[in-house]
């Protein structure tokens, strides 16, 4: 039996791959690190709180003692902590540079001391920057970050890609377009959005809503990076995507589609600063390397995404705090009243 370490296990992402792990394999145990702020939710994983193959720490990967007592222990590295929404980066830098860098930075030289087997570093293809209308990432493309959010999950890429280079150590990065799905913060778009037309209350669209995405299920997410944690090449870099590119109004306009609700509720905001127009992925590489490809068709995944937003009514409530009220019209305004 292996015993792998996973790091910010009860976000989102995190939460929904070590779910992967226990799921798929019989010989894997799985020690999770988690800091809990407040995209860290216990309750994402409390089912699995008897399972004697799962292991929840509470701890931050900055903390050099308690990363080291855990690496000491395991053969492999998982790494999910981050700070991850761009918004809140541009509201405050400070807190993204700590995790991400520094963190990482924590996490690779306990990995270097202790001989890790593996370590995958998951990133963004936010990394990239912006795409004009055609054309996609490639993992050769230039790292061009535009917000503060990327610019240290790029920092956090290329010191992975020193250790590698430097130490030898068997370290591969991931990067991923947006993910969906169960268990998503909402901040995000998609919970965001279906949280609040649930409630019939507007849903706010930043400038002319025409920016592309590439969206992800997150279940096809985990199972690639699986993928690429067993059979990937240390040194390389992998792109996950989802094949399908999406402008957040397109994307909106299904939304409201598939919870019936009238285009009335719509609200155009201010468009944030920087905001990258255009992103696709070109996820060839995983594909012929690994025999990975996406599997959840897009509509599917969002009524079932959907269908999981309305059966975890509570789990939603106790995420929307007077403090996540605060943060709506720091990042919104005054988002307007039902129509």
């Amino acid at each position: 039996m292996q015993s792998m370490l996973v790091t910010g296990g009860c976000g989102f992402i995190g939460s929904n791959f070590v779910r992967q792990v226990l799921r798929s394999t019989t010989d894997i145990n799985v020690v999770n690190l988690d800091a809990l702020t407040y995209a860290g939710n216990p309750a994402n994983l409390e089912d699995l709180a008897s399972d004697p193959r799962y292991r929840f720490v509470h701890g931050s990967i900055c903390d050099p003692g308690l990363v080291r007592e855990l690496v000491g222990s395991v053969q492999s590295i998982v790494n999910f902590a981050a700070e991850t929404h761009v918004d809140r980066s541009i509201q405050d830098s400070s807190p993204f540079v700590q995790t991400n860098v520094v963190g990482t930075q924590v996490l690779l030289d306990a990995a270097r001391e202790f001989g890790i087997k593996r370590y995958l570093q998951v990133s963004t293809d936010e990394v990239y920057g912006s795409l004009g209308p055609t054309d996609a990432f490639r993992e050769t493309t230039p790292l061009a970050p535009n917000s503060p959010y990327s610019a240290s999950k790029a920092s956090a890429d290329l010191l992975v890609r020193s250790y590698v280079h430097t130490f030898g150590l068997p370290a591969i990065i991931s990067r991923c377009s947006n993910n969906y799905g169960p268990y998503q913060f909402p901040e995000k778009l998609v919970p965001l959005f279906i949280a609040r037309l649930m409630r019939n209350e507007t849903v706010p669209v930043y400038g002319d809503g025409l920016q592309i995405r590439d969206w992800l299920h997150v279940r096809d997410h985990c199972s690639a990076l699986l993928r690429i944690w067993q059979d990937g090449r240390p040194g390389e870099v992998y792109n996950i995507g989802g094949r399908t590119e999406k402008t957040n109004l397109e994307l909106t306009q299904t939304l409201l589609r598939l919870l019936d609700k009238p285009a009335t509720l719509i609200q155009y905001v201010k468009d944030r600063p920087g905001h990258d127009r255009r992103y696709a992925i070109d996820c060839t590489k995983i594909e012929s390397e690994l025999h990975w490809s996406p599997q959840v068709p897009f509509e599917e995944g969002l009524r079932e995404t959907i269908k999981w937003y309305k059966d975890h009514a509570q789990w939603i409530a106790s995420i929307q705090t007077g403090e996540y009220r605060k943060y709506l019209v720091r990042q919104y305004g005054e988002l307007g009243p039902k129509p």
